[in-house]
């Protein structure tokens, strides 16, 4: 039995893709549930996924604090999903994240898991980066049981990342690629999830340290869209583009509603995302990670030219 059945878990920015993920894997626990985000709603197809009274959705501002009073109140555990590339970052990611763990202290929480992201650094250039590192800092202070998660990018069937260039790939026979040498671990959500499970069935064990949760095998973005293509049975042709040729485009389309790509992720993508190695992985937390190969070729059935029905390669 797990031990968080019947426990009230707080999900702060729980109506994410990796929210939702999260929110399915606690439910399959036992745990009670608060989803708490500025839109709530988004989270709404969980419902059928709860038994009756296991899951309450409340509105919430991360950058108010009495709105996280309210949401944080009588949970035993939190978690802190909450992430952004625009707006005021510090005010997001950084104090923002600290208001949630000092919060969760001084309400008594037993557990918060944090996420953050590979390359956190207060260091940094690059504010997302700079930002998610005091983020880490603002609430191992405030909550110093509290454990850091660090994921890499996240896949699934219901992702931003697959389905874009899914839908690119579908559409267009010939497309530039970004960053084309950069290197990259992709995790698949639900195993990321089951590390913040992981992380919060024992804080005893995992409580004030930080894990980068990484995928098992390392990719080129090159080679992610040619197996986006090879899974659609589809012959394209991908232009490689030269960092600066790429970092101009990034910086001229940033400005774009619905641009897929800004400066600063231009500028994470072109470092790479993969785990330094110096900082504990999945294993740590108990879960064996699963490569991207094993779902590929199922989700981009509904990209091929004639869908399930797809037999030969098609051009």
């Amino acid at each position: 039995m797990s031990g968080l059945k019947g426990r009230l878990v707080t999900l702060i920015g729980g109506s994410g893709f990796f929210g939702t993920h999260v929110a399915q894997a606690l439910l399959e626990r036992g745990a009670r549930l608060r989803v708490a985000a500025r839109n709530p709603k988004e989270a709404f197809s969980l419902r059928p996924l709860a038994n009756l009274g296991q899951i309450q959705f409340a509105r919430c501002d991360i950058t108010n604090e009495a709105s996280l009073n309210a949401v944080i109140d009588g949970a035993d555990a939190v978690v802190n999903l909450v992430g952004a590339f625009s707006g005021n970052l510090d005010a997001i990611m950084g104090r923002g994240a600290g208001h949630v763990a000092r919060i969760a202290a001084e309400k008594g929480c037993t557990a918060m898991v944090h996420v953050s992201a590979i390359g956190a650094d207060e260091s940094s250039d690059i504010p997302y980066q700079k930002y998610k590192g005091v983020g880490e800092r603002e609430v191992l202070e405030a909550f110093p049981g509290a454990t850091i998660l660090r994921p890499s990018i996240l896949f699934g069937s219901d992702d931003n990342f697959l389905n874009m260039f899914g839908g690119l790939i579908s559409a267009l026979p010939v497309l530039p690629v970004f960053a084309p040498d950069a290197k990259l671990q992709p995790l698949f959500v639900d195993d990321a999830a089951e590390a913040v499970v992981a992380a919060l069935e024992d804080p005893a064990k995992h409580g004030g340290k930080t894990y980068e949760i990484a995928g098992p095998e390392v990719v080129t973005m090159l080679e992610i869209n040619e197996r986006i293509a090879a899974a659609q049975n589809r012959n394209r042709h991908f232009i490689a583009l030269p960092d600066m040729v790429g970092s101009a485009m990034a910086a001229v389309s940033g400005f774009l509603p619905g641009a897929p790509i800004n400066s600063d992720q231009y500028a994470m993508l072109a470092q790479g995302n993969v785990a330094s190695g110096d900082i504990p992985g999945l294993s740590r937390l108990g879960v064996q990670p699963r490569p991207m190969s094993l779902f590929l070729d199922r989700w981009m059935v509904r990209y091929r030219k004639h869908g399930r029905f797809t037999d030969d390669r098609t051009a």
